[in-house]
């Protein structure tokens, strides 16, 4: 019987810890075809949250290369819309920390570039203006870069909606080898209809081991398309003016200048 970890929060926003069990059950779907491990969830309320605990342990190549083809499954395994909320959830998503989370839009958008554009920058950068950590001339900035997605996206434009985990840095990948040899385990979602390329760019950002074998491992059961590098950028906007909206500070000038590097 596994051990069970009880994530709590007082005052949570309504919804939250559902959005996130049922995230977790949406990407945990795809384990039968090849995915991921996810904690296995074991119920929510409105303060909390119970999923199992799990046993940490130390990555290793073989591993990530494993994780990186796991998670191109758990890609594979779609979505109906850029913009989907996790199945049987219809309340508001959530992006960010656990004592400040925002809502995430929601939507039915049928190309990366609209949802990027509507679902994801403009909101965002809405909200840093309202806290007062990001002005008018951000978004002026952040309008130049939505102009130029056609190029910025070239040849990822035309993608399908990706089942993805939405908040993958490396602190929400666990590893374990309780089942006899280490593996990626994903915790804490901001699960939804995405562009398969935001969970490689979000793996980036604050660093990973063995990031090129999680690529290796990806690109064994999905090619990406050409150029993917360079796009990490385009989609680590999104999260960089989370942490403007969260912490302010040096994440601003951040978001700046990556703003500018796109367009350049």
């Amino acid at each position: 019987m596994a051990q069970t970890y009880r994530k709590t929060r007082g005052g949570a926003p309504t919804g939250f810890f559902e959005c996130e069990g049922k995230g977790l059950q949406w990407l945990g779907q795809a384990q039968d075809h090849g995915g991921p491990r996810v904690v296995k969830v074991f119920g929510w309320g409105r303060d909390y949250l119970d999923i199992e605990r799990v046993e940490s342990a130390a990555p290793n190549p073989e591993a990530a290369y494993r994780f990186g083809a796991r998670l191109a499954n758990l890609h594979q395994a779609g979505a109906q819309w850029f913009g989907s909320a996790p199945d049987g959830y219809e309340g508001t998503c959530y992006f960010g920390p656990l004592q400040d989370p925002v809502p995430m839009d929601s939507g039915q958008w049928t190309d990366p570039a609209t949802y990027l554009a509507e679902g994801r920058l403009r909101p965002m950068v809405r909200m840093g203006i309202e806290r007062g950590a990001l002005n008018e001339s951000d978004m002026e900035l952040t309008e130049r870069v939505i102009d130029a997605l056609p190029r910025l996206l070239a040849a990822a434009a035309d993608d399908k909606p990706a089942r993805v985990h939405g908040d993958l840095w490396s602190g929400n990948v666990m590893w374990t080898a309780d089942r006899g040899r280490s593996e990626a385990v994903l915790i804490d979602p901001a699960a939804h209809g995405g562009h398969r390329e935001e969970d490689l760019a979000m793996l980036h950002l604050f660093g990973m081991p063995y990031l090129s074998q999680i690529e290796d491992g990806y690109r064994s059961v999905h090619p990406l398309a050409a150029g993917f590098r360079e796009r990490y950028t385009l989609w680590q906007l999104y999260p960089i003016a989370g942490h403007c909206v969260f912490f302010g500070g040096g994440y601003v000038s951040e978001y700046r200048s990556m703003c500018r590097s796109l367009l350049e």
